[in-house]
């Protein structure tokens, strides 16, 4: 096929406005379009690929010259002879600089890279976070920015090896928190998940790496469980220099079996105190988001010495919402660490109990020393426990037993702070555990 029709440049400069010509052809699939973007010519190469006819942009004269354009002709030429595209080479070429781009923008921005197990997880996050309570999605962002993004955040998700995801698990357990590696563990694989679902992967690393870390231990509350010794700690709680508020807080807290937020974070429009009833919102039980939203609350019935000591309270802060105020700012609650601080204060270590640690000791004594039902006891605790036909117990269900266990729970405590019936059985350091 003859090439090189047009005999130069000066031919090109020739051409003028109103010229009746559409292009000039320089033969075998090269030629000019005349007049395509406003003044300027625009070079095109037809050719066969494949048996279909495709086009080929070799940009615009006179900035591409008459022999820069059949150089590029050439080229192109010699690609088609190779099985090659130039087409799609182009294609390809251009949305590999896009993405080198998007990249570079997104490094400027502080984001991680597309399609890496970072930007994968944060998406995954945003889908579920919608499900779940602020406290515990917040611990799990917390623990990938910490333990995992470091280390394979910018990788791309689909070249994440188990070897690589291991490496990452073992830091945490170096650091002797074996609960934490397996929750991140858990973590990631919901993320290499999701990506499988999305297309980003066609893998999830994480699968078979849970039986190569070493067992977490059972973790248990420190508690108190010999009567003798609890009864020591509640002599020691009446006689405490502190506020009201924290001596109050101090009196209820081992007797209502409720956890330390549920306490602390009580406000007065839940407590009836002519109906001896504390009616807990769900949203500040530990439930999942669904059930704090749209699930029943939890019902306290108290005790009379329970009903006295908050009698004597609302006289300092029943004028206003919280129960148990902070000290310097009256309209939120006292600090998560006010308990605990009143018992190390009173020379009880960290190791022997805390203030979640009364919830076991009330478990085990009022089963063990009171001989109440499990079931009546777990109700109390709020525990999700099912019975023996699978149904969860309702939060509603033995109020009148949970009552009457309550007051003889009361009772007991005042006999222990007496010093009354303290029979010691075997001592246990930790009781079982009360979540």
């Amino acid at each position: 096929m003859p090439r090189h029709l047009i005999s130069s440049d000066a031919t090109i400069r020739a051409v003028r406005g109103g010229d009746p010509r559409k292009r000039l052809s320089d033969g075998d699939g090269l030629y000019l379009l005349l007049f395509v973007k406003g003044g300027a010519h625009g070079w095109r190469l037809d050719y066969s690929f494949q048996g279909r006819r495709k086009t080929l942009s070799l940009g615009t004269y006179p900035s591409t010259t008459l022999a820069i354009a059949r150089r590029k002709a050439d080229a192109a030429r010699e690609k088609v002879a190779d099985g090659l595209d130039p087409s799609q080479e182009r294609r390809e070429e251009r949305a590999a600089h896009a993405k080198a781009r998007v990249a570079e923008e997104r490094q400027q921005q502080g984001l991680p890279p597309v399609d890496s197990f970072e930007a994968v997880a944060r998406e995954w996050f945003e889908v579920k976070r919608g499900g779940w309570a602020k406290g515990y999605a917040d611990k799990i962002v917390a623990r990938l920015e910490a333990d995992v993004f470091p280390y394979v955040g910018s990788a791309p998700v689909a070249g994440v090896t188990p070897v690589q995801l291991l490496e990452v698990l073992r830091r945490v357990e170096a650091r002797g928190v074996v609960e934490t590696a397996h929750r991140a563990l858990e973590n990631c694989g919901q993320v290499f998940r999701y990506a499988v679902a999305t297309g980003r992967s066609t893998t999830n690393p994480a699968r078979d790496l849970k039986d190569a870390l070493r067992r977490p231990e059972p973790r248990h509350f420190p508690a108190i469980t010999d009567p003798k010794r609890f009864g020591e700690l509640l002599r020691a709680c009446d006689a405490y220099a502190a506020t009201p508020v924290v001596r109050a807080a101090l009196k209820l807290a081992p007797m209502l079996l409720l956890r330390p937020g549920e306490l602390r974070f009580a406000e007065w429009p839940e407590i009836d105190l002519d109906a001896a009833m504390w009616t807990v919102p769900a949203v500040r039980m530990k439930r999942e988001l669904r059930e704090k939203l749209h699930g029943a609350p939890h019902l306290v019935p108290l005790p009379r010495q329970a009903v006295a000591v908050l009698r004597d309270l609302h006289k300092l802060t029943g004028h206003a919402t919280m129960v148990f105020r902070g000290e310097r700012h009256h309209h939120r609650a006292m600090s998560e660490n006010t308990i605990n601080a009143a018992l190390r204060a009173m020379g009880f270590s960290a190791d022997e109990v805390t203030g979640h640690g009364f919830r076991a000791t009330a478990r085990m004594m009022l089963h063990e020393r009171l001989g109440f039902s499990p079931d009546v006891i777990e109700a109390q605790l709020a525990h999700s426990v099912r019975d023996s036909l699978g149904r969860a117990y309702n939060r509603t269900e033995f109020v009148e037993q949970r009552r009457a266990m309550l007051q003889s729970w009361a009772d007991y405590l005042d006999k222990l702070r007496r010093g009354a019936d303290v029979v010691t059985l075997r001592k246990v350091k930790h009781a079982r555990p009360s979540t």
